[in-house]
């Protein structure tokens, strides 16, 4: 059943809906501490609450002389203080061990939903930033949803414990202290949304502080910093944005706060007015007298605590829970048409047809009403200036983004209706953007393919397909060195060094359908590049007998990608020309012009 066919069959309110999937989902991590929670919850209840019953029996049996009455209040007084001590120390040591496995629990499904989501595009929308940045600060929070839910319930019991006792015990008329509650309850559930809707507008600007703190107190950035002078001028910016995001937030705290007390004063007045009317108008007994007192302290207090509860569950179970379900339903229909499997091999190729793309957020299209059939076996070479949409073919390619219009075929079959998880498990390569895993040399290769993380053999196998046997031969501990200068005994590489083991873990798959390398070796000399793609290009022509494969390269360099069966020219997001070496030079067209620049430049 899928979450929309749930929805309708359930017909529940948003509001309604996160919780109860917040439930569920913590129903199946750990169903008996969830079941004994509650429980745990409904059971404190009753011992603090039947206090102030207990007193009023003690000043009454004192006053009368009844000492069975006296001797009954005196023990329920004692069974109740040990029962809510033992009860408490008990809920307690659930609590913490139910907080600790639940917060771990929603952590992980945070992250793999990031993980999940097939494209990157939630990642780069301004709207879809700033829901992601309120989760992302708040997935602590998350875990905090049911403590708070359960003391909720817990104080909710006891007001009506409290209150049936006053209504019982002294006159029904004081059962209307639950109205004067009411504000309070108001100011509690409104008060979280106001805010946090402040927090939201200025998610942006306190995205841009934190990254200029990052800017200001890392390393990466450290020598431009203090090389260029500008560490003043970005402290400034950094205050501004904070600026940005303090005015605001201080002043719908204000607002709320006043709100508030506005609330409480009202409920002050209502309590107040009790006492009197009990004293002076009902002429009740003392201990009727001694239990509105102390049950109305009580109220005080459990209505303040309930309020308070209230006021957290609000932002959490409204705001964040929110977030989560949302983020859940986008993974969900970001991949909800894709269930095909892909090809054990390829027979025709791939062919993109009237494929046009724009990112996230932006006006210009990257790549307008592209045609193009990359044959099956074939070793393609794509080529074009800065900003001619070569990365962005490539990222379609790998389903990092889904184009605006057209499709791309893969023999014959919508790309689009198979599944992101098959297609990535037959799809290998390296791009030019790549991250430095400060792992074991190791595992930073290994990667690449996680069913053989660790496999020594395989990684070898990778890092002499990359030409990268050179720098783990440097390496003190070979395979087994720790990576990266922020660790004890890790050693840090050269940016060439890093990106040809981020290369090696592009190898590691042995048979993908699609190979891809955007500028692999970017950091590397023309030399060295020339030499590992005659490597790559004739490794790649002897695997494609066995699959089809295809390897699409992409490079600025055109003494490296006229070795390519295929080269296409992409020039202003348009496709300008396509095929070999020798037919583009004979067509004297954009190719031709852009190799003969670039060979003037080397002579």
């Amino acid at each position: 059943m899928t979450r929309s066919t749930e929805r309708d069959e359930l017909a529940l309110p948003p509001a309604l809906e996160s919780l109860w999937r917040m439930v569920v989902l913590a129903y199946r991590i750990e169903p008996r501490l969830l079941v004994t929670s509650v429980v745990m919850t409904v059971l404190l209840a009753l011992p603090q609450s039947l206090i102030g019953l207990w007193v009023a029996l003690l000043v009454d049996g004192s006053r009368s002389g009844s000492r069975p009455e006296v001797y009954a209040a005196a023990f329920g007084l004692a069974l109740s203080a040990t029962l809510l001590w033992w009860l408490q120390v008990l809920s307690d040591r659930l609590s913490r061990r139910f907080r600790d496995r639940i917060s771990i629990a929603m952590e992980a499904h945070v992250a793999r939903l990031h993980a999940e989501v097939a494209t990157i595009a939630h990642q780069e929308r301004r709207e879809h930033l700033d829901r992601l940045e309120v989760l992302r600060k708040n997935t602590f929070g998350l875990d905090h949803l049911f403590m708070s839910l359960f003391s909720t319930l817990g104080w909710l019991l006891r007001l009506a414990i409290v209150l049936g006792l006053l209504m019982t015990r002294v006159d029904p008329w004081l059962g209307l202290l639950v109205v004067f509650a009411v504000p309070t309850v108001v100011s509690a559930t409104l008060r979280p949304g106001v805010e946090r809707a402040v927090v939201e507008q200025v998610a942006a600007h306190e995205r841009r502080r934190r990254h200029l703190f990052v800017l200001a107190t890392t390393a990466a950035p450290g020598k431009e910093v203090r090389v260029t002078g500008n560490g003043t001028a970005l402290l400034a910016v950094w205050r501004a944005e904070w600026a940005e995001v303090l005015g605001p937030l201080s002043a719908a705290k204000w607002r709320t706060a006043l709100w508030n007390a506005l609330s409480w004063a009202v409920f002050g007045l209502g309590y107040v007015g009790a006492v009197v009317f009990t004293a002076e108008r009902l002429h009740a007994s003392a201990g009727s007298v001694v239990l509105v007192l102390v049950v109305g302290s009580q109220l005080t207090q459990f209505v303040g605590a309930a309020v308070g509860e209230l006021g957290f569950l609000r932002s959490i179970w409204l705001d964040i829970s929110r977030r989560l379900i949302w983020l859940e339903d986008y993974a969900a229909a970001a991949d909800a048409r894709a269930d095909a499997d892909p090809p054990d091999r390829l027979v025709d190729g791939i062919t993109f047809e009237h494929v046009s793309f724009r990112y996230p957020g932006t006006e210009p299209l990257v790549l307008d009403d592209i045609d193009l059939h990359l044959p099956a076996g074939a070793v393609v070479a794509v080529v074009g200036e800065n900003g001619a949409g070569k990365t962005s073919l490539v990222k379609l390619l790998a389903r990092l983004y889904t184009p605006e219009r057209g499709r791309i075929l893969v023999d014959g079959v919508d790309l689009a209706s198979m599944s992101v998880e098959g297609w990535r498990a037959r799809l290998a390569g390296a791009f030019q953007d790549f991250f430095r895993f400060e792992l074991r040399a190791l595992d930073t290769v290994g990667l690449g393919e996680v069913g053989r993380l660790g496999d020594r053999p395989a990684a070898e196998t990778a890092l002499h397909r990359a030409g990268a046997d050179d720098v783990v031969d440097r390496l003190d501990d070979g395979l087994d060195t720790q990576l990266g200068p922020s660790w004890d005994d890790g050693v840090d590489v050269s940016f060439g060094q890093w990106q040809k083991l981020a290369l090696a873990r592009g190898f590691m798959r042995d048979e993908p359908l699609v190979l891809v390398l955007d500028e692999p070796t970017a950091a590397l000399d023309a030399e060295t590049e020339h030499a590992l793609f005659e490597r790559f290009a004739a490794a790649a022509r002897d695997d494609s007998r066995a699959n089809g494969r295809v390897t699409v390269l992409v490079s600025h360099r055109f003494s490296t990608v006229r070795m390519a069966d295929l080269i296409v020219v992409l020039d202003g997001s348009r496709l300008v020309e396509v095929g070999s070496h020798e037919d583009l030079m004979a067509r004297r067209g954009a190719y031709a012009e852009l190799y003969g620049i670039q060979a003037q430049a080397f002579r």
